[in-house]
């Protein structure tokens, strides 16, 4: 029990700094934002400019950060998601699913984790509502929401991953005299 309360501190502590990191981005302005993406964007086009030997013109270099500015910034809030996803899951899972084969368990987590992932993103986008510049996107909530759900199916994937390769116990059979 004392190993879990631990964990589940641990799982919290990190949720909390990802929701610092997550409300401080969504405080920027529209315009702070735009210049932070955008030189993310810059950097992916520099990246792919050396990896393909192209040598583009400053031009082309341009272009090519204002094309990958959006996606790059909807993966951006995909992963913050889905680490939140991972998160959520890890702090949530212990308390819920006891035993690895309840499946009633196992959906009421699932949907605990995807709810609160999705009612975060929302939190997130109504404070965006109030930003100068900004806006709140429903479209953006989904995207979110997907991240996290897709966080959370890591966690699952990496469950039964590690399930498997524990060499079972086989205890030798005490037969009771009659």
């Amino acid at each position: 029990m004392r190993k879990k309360k631990i964990m589940t501190a641990v799982w919290a502590i990190l949720l909390g700094l990802l929701y610092f990191s997550i409300f401080g981005f969504s405080g920027q302005t529209g315009e702070e934002s735009g210049s932070l993406s955008f030189s993310v964007s810059e950097k992916c086009a520099e990246i792919v400019n050396a990896i393909s030997g192209k040598h583009w013109t400053e031009q082309t270099l341009h272009s090519m950060a204002l094309y990958f500015e959006h996606p790059i910034r909807k993966l951006a809030h995909f992963g913050e998601y889905a680490v939140m996803g991972i998160l959520v899951s890890r702090m949530l899972r212990p308390w819920i699913v006891k035993d690895p084969d309840e499946k009633k368990k196992k959906r009421k987590w699932c949907f605990l984790t995807v709810l609160w992932v999705f009612l975060s993103a929302a939190a997130d986008e109504i404070h965006q509502f109030f930003v100068p510049g900004r806006y709140c996107s429903f479209t953006d909530a989904m995207i979110d929401t997907a991240g996290g759900f897709c966080g959370m199916l890591f966690c699952i994937v990496l469950e039964k991953i590690f399930r498997r390769k524990k060499p079972e116990r086989n205890f030798p059979v005490i037969q009771q005299r009659k």
